[in-house]
C-alpha cells in the first residue's frame, strides 16, 4: 500500500458514509473509530517494512553464496605435500634426574640433571635413510646427561648421531657415520655397552625373522697423528625363537678384538682408565698405559613371557676378555616384571652385575653402577610407571655396590639413587 492510500484511507471509509449514518454516530464512537483506522494502517505499514527486510536479506545471501561459489572455482587447488615431507620423521626424548649418590665415608652427593635429544630421519629412498641427532648434555661417550648449575648458564649442544644406511637387500643393512651400537644386548642391558654410547664408524648385518648377525669396524681414535689411534671390530650372530605362543627365547654370541695394549686414555684426563688395568713407564700419569688388549668373547641370553598377564624377563649376560691375565670375566643377571608403555602399565627389576677390572673395556659400558666404568659388583633394583605412552617416571636404587676391589686390594662402597621424569616424542 501506496504512502498516499495509507493517508487517505480513513477519509475514503469516512466519505463513504451515508449523511444520516454520521448524524447517528456520537462524537466519541466517531473519534474511536478514527483511531481503530489509524492503527491498522500502521500494521500494514509495518508488515511491508518486515517484508521488504526479508526480500533484502534474501537477494544477499543470493548474492554471497554466488560470490563464494565463484571463488572457489577461482582459488587453485592445493599443492601436493611433497614426497621428501612425507619421508621426514622427528624424534627425541627430554628425561629430568635427581641424584643422591654416596661413596666411601664422604659427604652424599646430590644433584639435578637433564637429558634432551633430537633426531631427525629422513628416508631417501626405499633403500637409503640417513639421521641427525642433537643432544644438550656433555662430551661424554657414555652419559647424555648436563648438570643443573653455574648460574643457569646456556648448555651446549652435541652431534650425538649423523649416519647414512643402505638398504641393498630384505633384512641386510651398511651404516656409516656416528651410529646406535649395532650389538644387541639382553633387555637393553650394558655389561659391555653404555646406553648412551654412539660409536663411529662402519657397521652392517642382515636379520630374518629368526636369525640375525652385525658386525662393525669402530674408532676410538682415527687420528694418525694421535699415538692411540685405534679401530676395533667385531662380530656378533645370533637368534629369536618363540617356544610357545607366549615364550620366546633371544640369545647371541659375540667377539669384540680392541687393541689397546700400550694405548694411552682415549677421553678425559691422562689418568683416566676406567676401572682397567695399566702399566706406567715412569710415575708421571702421562706415561700411563693400557695393560692389555681386550679380546672379549661374549654370550647372552633372554627368556620373555607371560605372567598372570604380565610380560616377564629373565637375562643372563656373560663376557671374558680372552687376552688379560687376571680379573678377566664379567657378568650380570636380572629379572624383570611388566612393561610401563601405555599409560598405567609398570614394570619392576633387579640386577646384579659383576665386572673384572680387565674384562671389558671401561670406558664404553655403563656409566651408573658404582660410578660406572669396570672393575665393579653391586645389586640394582629398578622400577617405572607410565602416566602416558609418552611419559613415564621411574626409580633406580644401586645398593651394595663396590668398586676398586681389583686393581686395590680394597673396595669402596658406592650406594646412589636416581629419580627420574621422561617424555619421547
Amino acid at each position: 500500500m501506496s504512502k498516499s492510500l495509507k493517508q487517505v484511507a480513513p477519509a475514503l471509509l469516512l466519505a463513504g458514509l451515508s449523511q444520516a449514518s454520521l448524524a447517528a454516530v456520537s462524537d466519541a464512537e466517531f473519534e474511536a473509530l478514527k483511531a481503530a483506522m489509524g492503527e491498522l494502517a500502521g500494521r500494514v505499514s509495518a508488515l511491508e517494512a518486515e517484508n521488504a527486510r526479508l526480500r533484502e536479506i534474501a537477494g544477499s545471501t543470493v548474492r554471497e553464496e554466488t560470490l563464494t561459489a565463484d571463488s572457489q572455482a577461482a582459488a587453485p587447488a592445493a599443492a601436493p605435500v611433497p614426497d621428501w615431507v612425507r619421508s621426514v620423521r622427528v624424534s627425541g626424548d627430554l628425561r629430568y634426574r635427581y641424584d643422591d649418590i654416596e661413596v666411601g665415608d664422604a659427604d652424599a652427593r646430590t644433584r639435578h640433571r637433564l637429558r634432551s635429544r633430537t633426531a631427525l630421519d629422513v628416508v631417501l629412498s626405499p633403500k637409503l635413510d640417513l639421521g641427525v641427532r642433537i643432544a644438550a648434555g656433555s662430551e661424554s661417550p657414555t652419559s647424555g646427561n648436563v648438570t643443573f648449575g653455574n648460574g643457569g648458564s646456556s648448555k651446549e649442544l652435541y652431534l650425538d648421531r649423523a649416519w647414512a644406511r643402505w638398504r641393498p637387500f630384505d633384512g641386510a643393512y651398511l651404516t656409516l657415520g656416528k651410529m646406535a651400537n649395532t650389538f644387541a644386548t639382553p633387555q637393553g642391558t650394558q655389561l659391555l655397552w653404555d646406553g648412551d654410547y654412539t660409536p663411529e664408524g662402519i657397521a652392517f648385518g642382515w636379520s630374518s625373522d629368526t636369525l640375525f648377525v652385525n658386525g662393525a669396524f669402530h674408532h676410538l681414535e682415527s687420528d694418525s697423528r694421535r699415538a692411540n689411534r685405534t679401530t676395533y671390530w667385531g662380530f656378533q650372530a645370533g637368534t629369536r625363537l618363540s617356544l610357545t605362543d607366549t615364550v620366546e627365547l633371544e640369545s647371541a654370541v659375540s667377539y669384540l678384538h680392541m687393541p689397546t695394549s700400550g694405548k694411552g686414555s682415549y677421553y678425559g684426563d691422562v689418568d683416566d682408565f676406567y676401572g682397567n688395568s695399566i702399566r706406567c713407564a715412569t710415575s708421571a700419569a702421562s706415561s700411563c698405559v693400557y695393560a692389555s688388549d681386550f679380546e672379549v668373547l661374549e654370550w647372552y641370553a633372554s627368556l620373555s613371557a607371560r605372567v598372570a598377564g604380565l610380560p616377564l624377563a629373565l637375562y643372563g649376560d656373560l663376557a671374558q676378555n680372552l687376552d688379560a691375565d687376571d680379573h678377566d670375566s664379567a657378568w650380570l643377571a636380572g629379572v624383570r616384571l611388566g612393561k610401563a608403555s601405555a599409560a598405567g602399565s609398570w614394570h619392576l627389576g633387579y640386577q646384579y652385575d659383576d665386572v673384572g677390572a680387565d674384562a671389558v673395556l671401561g670406558l664404553l659400558r655403563d656409566s651408573d653402577a658404582a660410578g660406572g666404568g669396570a672393575d665393579i659388583t653391586g645389586h640394582r633394583f629398578y622400577g617405572a610407571y607410565a602416566l602416558d605412552a609418552r611419559w613415564q617416571v621411574g626409580l633406580t636404587w644401586y645398593f651394595n655396590n663396590e668398586f676398586g676391589k681389583d686393581l686395590t686390594g680394597s673396595a669402596t662402597d658406592y650406594d646412589r639413587i636416581t629419580l627420574e621424569t621422561q617424555f619421547k616424542y
